[in-house]
């Protein structure tokens, strides 16, 4: 059964429910600071990991993550899990990081339609592998409408600014940029913009986002 890691006010009008990425577990440093800024203002957050990322921790073996719609099954548990909580009036939004995202993004219009989740928000979504932009992972996305915001990094090697903006989504979905920010919504070292402010700025974004469904 997955661990999940619940922090943030118990009385919070939303509660945002995060899976990790491909390759770090939910105790990331990304993972950690997002949570503790979405506390900060005043979202519940809830961490999960898949199957595979806490084998890992238990064998010490690096093995690839399943595909995505391998995790689906996963993903829906833990969502029961929490309603079966009687979590009360608060807002429920899925979604995660990168891979994690992805994953919810699938199952995003089901849990929707069945009143089990308010929105979706991924972090830095997968747009495509790496140097591959011709495999874009967007077909779903087209027809999305459970409202989702995407926050990415300008420069994200998974889907930059300019390729993602020449791409046909939903309209159902709505951005939040991260100034010359990678995947991990990192700048350019020299640059204005600091990893610490696109953080906190993406942070504000979601938050902002959850509060209004």
């Amino acid at each position: 059964m997955n661990e999940i890691l619940t922090a943030g006010p118990q009385r919070a009008p939303a509660h945002v429910l995060l899976a990790h990425g491909a390759g770090a577990p939910m105790t990331s440093p990304f993972m950690a600071a997002m949570t503790g800024l979405l506390i900060e203002r005043g979202v519940k957050v809830s961490r999960f990991e898949f199957a595979y990322m806490a084998a890992r921790r238990r064998n010490g073996k690096r093995t690839p993550p399943p595909k995505a719609e391998r995790l689906i099954g996963e993903y829906e548990a833990v969502v029961a899990r929490l309603a079966a909580r009687g979590a009360g009036p608060e807002r429920l939004v899925i979604g995660g990081k990168s891979m994690g995202g992805r994953v919810a993004s699938l199952i995003a219009d089901k849990l929707h339609l069945d009143g089990l989740a308010a929105g979706l928000v991924c972090l830095g979504y997968p747009f495509h592998p790496p140097g591959k932009p011709d495999q874009v992972r967007t077909q779903h996305l087209e027809r999305l409408v459970c409202p989702m915001l995407i926050v990415q990094g300008e420069r994200d090697p998974f889907g930059a600014r300019g390729e993602v903006e020449s791409y046909r989504l939903s309209p159902a979905i709505r951005f939040h940029w991260a100034a010359g920010g990678d995947h991990d919504l990192a700048p350019r070292r020299g640059t204005r913009a600091t990893h610490p402010e696109n953080l906190s700025q993406a942070a504000r974004s979601i938050a902002s986002f959850a509060l209004s469904l």
